[in-house]
């Protein structure tokens, strides 16, 4: 089997390897490479820059840490102008790093870069969504390091809704925000637990894994920027450092952003430290803008909600409008729609919290939710096919339609995604760069698809997609054979909607803003 290669930015060497103590995230992310022999790299342009620092004594011992780790050499000839050409212009020595380590990534030479610098992961997208996949930051890095060789055979489903006072607020999971904040605990106490906070949580194996604490506000009584009529404040939102790799970041973000949006709040706002890069890169993807500065320094992340319909902008995707906007998206007469029939095994990977079981789950209760809190679970979605058929642009809509199960429901429509890109891939480690960050397949999985493609000489669909809604109840075949969308015997490839059975479809749904 051959094995996955990371190459490690200079932040993530001082994390592993800096003289304190070494965050779980980094901790697990070494932990899982040796135990699964792969190989982390690290580059000769970074040893470099070390290398230029003044203080000798410094500079010998970040050097020593690079001797722990293969190392990538530059290509020769490779000059600063070509960098420039493919990765932006390179003000400073770092700047000529970054986009070194881009060019090697792009190259081949390792699987994925690994790197907390927000900038970094700019560049790659600005060059392009594929090569963005494959720069991830450390909690991304662990995640998918336990998804291709760890696999979790029944991952956490849903976010549950409690009090503060229902929370043990001497778990561990608390050390953290003590260590930053000393008055914690006087906070909780007055504030969450007096004033009956209403709290989202997600537990993993009876451990608090995920936790937000929200707030009402109005324009009166409000430390957002932006003074506007019904506010949602997040006071806390925090994952355990050490919990599996499940995406619990998304999960709760999508919490907020469907609980703000069904309520019509006008703004949702919460504040970062500076080093939450991961955090902040994840809630401007969806929307949010950096509005300032608070007294104790921290950044103020502000989002608009509004219950309006999306109109097509001349400068601007309908996908970028989409993911925005989150959950609303454009829909009109030039809007494509389609149905993607799914097998089972296929779509309990993607839909895990749609997973029911004819018999008891045994882990039923294990996240301490009364039952599934739309939407569920994670926004981001790759889904691999080897359907012949074509799919629209970026912002089309894609109806997910379970074929026939042993388990409910069978042989219905049960999701509505929104299309962000698709590529194609002929081998295992194409497949692995491009599902990279949003991974749900182990490396056997890959390899079966791999196979697949030698069998039928015809290379994977990589789907990426937002998974918009779930369908709820899910349209039957029953009805959809009404609606017209079935005509006899279901559809066994991807096939296109009429605008007609995809705005039927659309106000199934049920959404609860226009479209």
């Amino acid at each position: 089997m051959s094995q996955q290669s990371y190459l490690i930015d200079t932040n993530i060497l001082i994390g592993l390897e800096d003289n304190h103590t070494v965050e779980a995230a980094y901790s697990r992310f070494h932990a899982l490479a040796s135990t699964h022999k792969v190989d982390i790299y690290v580059h000769e342009a970074a040893k470099d820059d070390f290398a230029r620092d003044k203080k000798l004594k410094r500079r010998e011992i970040s050097l020593s840490k690079f001797d722990k780790y293969r190392l990538l050499k530059k290509q020769r000839g490779l000059a600063r102008a070509d960098l420039e050409a493919n990765f932006g212009i390179l003000k400073k020595a770092n700047d000529v790093v970054d986009a070194t380590l881009l060019h090697t990534l792009e190259k081949g030479a390792a699987d994925f870069l690994v790197t907390q610098d927000k900038g970094l992961h700019q560049r790659a997208q600005n060059r392009s969504p594929d090569l963005a996949r494959r720069v991830l930051f450390i909690n991304d890095a662990t995640e998918l390091l336990i998804q291709t060789y760890e696999p979790k055979e029944v991952p956490i489903r849903h976010v549950g809704e409690v009090k503060a006072h229902e929370i043990d607020a001497e778990d561990n999971f608390f050390d953290s925000l003590r260590d930053g904040y000393p008055e914690f605990d006087d906070w909780w106490r007055e504030k969450c637990i007096k004033q009956h906070r209403s709290c989202w949580v997600v537990y993993d194996n009876e451990q608090l894994a995920g936790l937000i604490v929200r707030k009402n506000e109005d324009a009166i009584d409000t430390d957002a920027v932006t003074k506007a009529s019904k506010i949602l404040k997040i006071c806390t939102f925090k994952v355990g450092p050490e919990n599996r790799g499940v995406k619990l970041g998304e999960l709760l973000l999508k919490q907020v952003l469907w609980y703000a949006q069904s309520n019509k709040y006008d703004l949702a706002y919460l504040t970062t430290y500076e080093d939450q890069v991961a955090l902040m890169e994840l809630l401007e993807y969806y929307g949010f803008r950096n509005a300032g500065e608070n007294s104790n320094g921290e950044y103020i992340y502000e989002r608009d909600f509004s219950c309006n319909a999306l109109k097509h902008q001349a400068n601007e995707t309908d996908f970028d409008q989409a993911r925005k906007n989150y959950p609303r998206f454009v829909f009109d007469t030039n809007t494509r729609g389609f149905g993607i029939p799914i097998k089972e095994d296929y779509h309990d990977t993607l839909y895990p919290d749609l997973w029911r079981p004819r018999q008891a789950d045994l882990f039923s209760g294990a996240s301490r939710a009364e039952g599934i809190t739309r939407p569920g679970n994670t926004i981001r979605k790759v889904y691999l096919c080897q359907a012949q058929s074509n799919l629209g642009p970026p912002g089309s809509l894609l109806f997910f339609y379970k074929g026939v199960s042993k388990d409910p429901p069978s042989q219905a429509i049960t999701a509505l995604g929104l299309l962000e890109s698709i590529t194609l891939a002929g081998t295992k480690r194409e497949l692995m760069h491009l599902t990279g960050g949003r991974s749900v397949y182990s490396e056997v999985e890959l390899e079966k698809w791999e196979q697949k493609v030698k069998e039928k000489g015809r290379p994977v669909k990589v789907i990426n997609y937002l998974l918009v809604s779930y369908i709820e109840p899910a349209v039957s075949i029953d009805e959809l054979k009404t609606m017209g969308v079935i005509a006899g015997h279901p559809q066994q490839s991807i096939y296109r909607l009429s605008h007609k059975l995809t705005n039927g479809l659309i106000e199934r749904t049920g959404l609860e803003f226009d479209v």
